[in-house]
């Protein structure tokens, strides 16, 4: 028994000086493995590699791409660009207060851009409704001594570039008032010569063809000639123009005259003005206004 106690002995003490061989090849494989997994992921893509080899395609979930076309955002056509300023074949009108109580209406309208060509009236619209005594004297007083009466008249231009640097403008208008039977012609020549960058003059020359009706007597109408000359001076800052002028009539007498218009603010506008008649008086007038186009 001692013998076979000292020989297990022996046997155990062989077994642990002995390395385990299994254990260390366990060891150097796990070591390979991490040495070999970086290389492994560092290494390229496969081109054609299959991307759905670990994807089962009947577990895929196919209504996200369900989309009605008509919720998408739709770009509407690019419109082509407007110019912003239009002839308007649309009528303009205007209308002015004046100091006998009376109002102004004027209504114009373009017939054609061909040398502007243009239509329009004029219309004195009289005070309408029941009058007081104080009110009717106000308006005698204003008026010349009588009230003031509706009428209109009604008129076509033409206006047409000059000629060369001798003029600017050439216009030519036509007016029938049958209200006093009356008809008118006359033409004109206009040229701006600006001063500096706050002042500018126009020059303005006109001969007028006037046709009177005689009442009572058909076929015999009376005609007049006069010439019109004038020169305005603006003030392009302040709105302010300053008009001096004189008419030769027929009776070869030159009635002259004097005026200034000064621009206010939306259209309103104060003017007067100082002139000589045929009958040796002077016409003095002074006009407040409003004008606005719609």
């Amino acid at each position: 028994m001692l013998a076979a106690g000292f020989g297990m002995a022996m046997a155990l003490s062989a077994a642990a000086q002995t390395p385990p061989a299994q254990v260390d090849t366990d060891e150097a494989s796990e070591q390979a493995t991490e040495q070999t997994a970086p290389a492994d992921a560092n290494a390229p893509a496969d081109a054609n590699a299959d991307i759905l080899k670990d994807i089962d395609v009947s577990k895929l979930d196919w209504s996200q791409l369900d989309t009605d076309s008509t919720s998408l955002p739709t770009l509407a056509p690019r419109r082509s660009a407007t110019p912003s300023s239009t002839a308007s074949n649309d009528p303009s009108w205007s209308t002015n207060r004046n100091g006998n109580g009376s109002s102004a209406v004027s209504v114009k309208q373009q017939v054609s851009p061909f040398l502007d060509t243009r239509i329009g009236a004029d219309m004195t619209v009289a005070r309408q409704g029941t009058m007081t005594t104080q009110e009717q004297i106000s308006e005698r007083l204003a008026n010349g001594g009588s009230l003031p009466q509706s009428g209109g008249s009604a008129w076509a231009t033409i206006s047409a570039p000059g000629v060369a640097s001798i003029w600017d403008k050439t216009s030519v208008e036509a007016r029938v008032d049958p209200g006093t039977d009356q008809t008118k012609l006359g033409t004109s020549i206009s040229k701006a010569v600006p001063l500096s960058e706050q002042y500018s003059l126009t020059l303005q020359n006109g001969y007028n063809v006037t046709q009177q009706g005689v009442g009572g007597i058909v076929g015999h109408p009376q005609r007049s000639y006069d010439t019109e000359q004038s020169a305005s001076l603006s003030v392009n800052d302040t709105g302010t123009s300053i008009t001096a002028g004189q008419t030769l009539t027929s009776d070869d007498k030159w009635l002259r005259r004097v005026g200034a218009e000064q621009k206010l603010f939306d259209g309103v506008t104060v003017s007067g003005s100082v002139g000589e008649t045929a009958q040796g008086t002077t016409d003095k007038s002074i006009r407040a206004g409003y004008k606005r186009t719609w």
